[in-house]
């Protein structure tokens, strides 16, 4: 849907335009241009801002289709962005996008599966008309900026998350528990460099040698947003690096564990084998055994089957495998 169209001249918003195809959108002053806003439009929406202003039909079809890669694009005099929107929703990633064609008169932004909306961004571009009358990039800026911003405190939930786990490695019987968190988290993290990577390289051409006419009043904004994704990916990159470790640090951890209870199955084996082997032996029917006819051989076999499994115990027990 339609949330808003205004019309801006000098930095300075002059009047909302009405929402309906007869409507004259167009801009025709030279300082001045057109900032519409649409959330999770339908296509025949689309076409009708397609047709106020001349939209490239490539780029349309990319918004209509939605699910593109991270890009900046080139369509002669004008751009378009395809931004991803990371947000975590009670633990869990949603992805977003927001696709924005901006030209020397113009700025559309549509927001597709994400319920946070742009409305600061605009109240605050227009307090800042001197910004402002830098045209419609600075509104791709601002639009890009605040996109950005939003990584930051999903990057921050992911860490304090990777801490919490690291802090239960050590726990005994929480191994399975903790991989299955870890490899979780690492799906997240991936899921949020895939939208960061691509991104800065995108952006990394704003920033360069080779800049669009349209961008190079704006371009040391565009250069902040770029240190911002670079600082971003390195993140993300320590992070995966460090979930790695904790992977392998946890599987060992599940061997020792399961070590050492094979070292104790292999103990109480041992000397549980001491008492079958010996009755064993005195068990045997043979007619001359030694101290057969003892009155005492029958509490002596069982001392001595005691004392061999105390025995047993005790040395298990110093070699720590009980």
């Amino acid at each position: 849907m339609l949330i808003n169209c205004v019309l801006y001249q000098e930095g300075k918003k002059i009047r909302d335009i009405p929402m309906d195809e007869n409507s004259c959108w167009t801009a025709e002053e030279e300082d001045s241009f057109v900032w519409v806003a649409l959330k999770d439009p339908t296509p025949e929406e689309l076409a009708i801002v397609q047709r106020q202003f001349g939209l490239h039909e490539l780029a349309v079809e990319d918004a209509v289709q939605g699910h593109q890669r991270p890009k900046i694009q080139e369509y002669g005099d004008s751009l378009f962005f395809v931004v991803p929107m990371v947000e975590l929703v009670q633990g869990e990633l949603r992805l977003g996008e927001v696709d924005v064609f901006v030209g020397p008169h113009y700025v559309v932004s549509v927001r597709n599966r994400s319920e946070h909306g742009f409305l600061g961004v605009r109240a605050r571009a227009e307090r800042e008309p001197h910004l402002l009358r830098q045209g419609s990039a600075f509104v791709a800026y601002a639009l890009l900026d605040a996109v950005v911003d939003r990584y930051f405190p999903v990057l921050e939930a992911l860490e304090a998350e990777l801490d919490q786990i690291e802090g239960q490695i050590f726990t005994r019987g929480a191994g399975r528990n903790n991989i299955e968190r870890l490899y979780v988290l690492k799906g997240k993290v991936s899921e949020l460099r895939h939208a960061v990577s691509p991104l800065m390289e995108a952006v990394g051409k704003l920033t360069g040698s080779r800049v669009p006419t349209l961008c190079a009043p704006s371009q040391e904004y565009f250069r902040n947003v770029y240190d911002h994704l670079r600082r971003i990916n390195g993140a993300t990159e320590s992070i995966r690096d460090t979930i790695s470790t904790a992977i392998q640090v946890n599987l060992s951890m599940v061997t020792i564990e399961e070590s050492e209870v094979t070292k104790r199955l292999a103990a109480w084996a041992a000397i549980v084998a001491v008492i079958p082997a010996m009755a064993g032996i005195w068990g045997m029917n043979f007619s001359h055994m030694p101290d057969l006819q003892w009155t005492y051989g029958y509490p002596a076999a069982l001392a001595l089957m005691v004392s061999v499994c105390c025995f047993l115990y005790l040395r298990f027990r110093a070699a720590k495998w009980l």
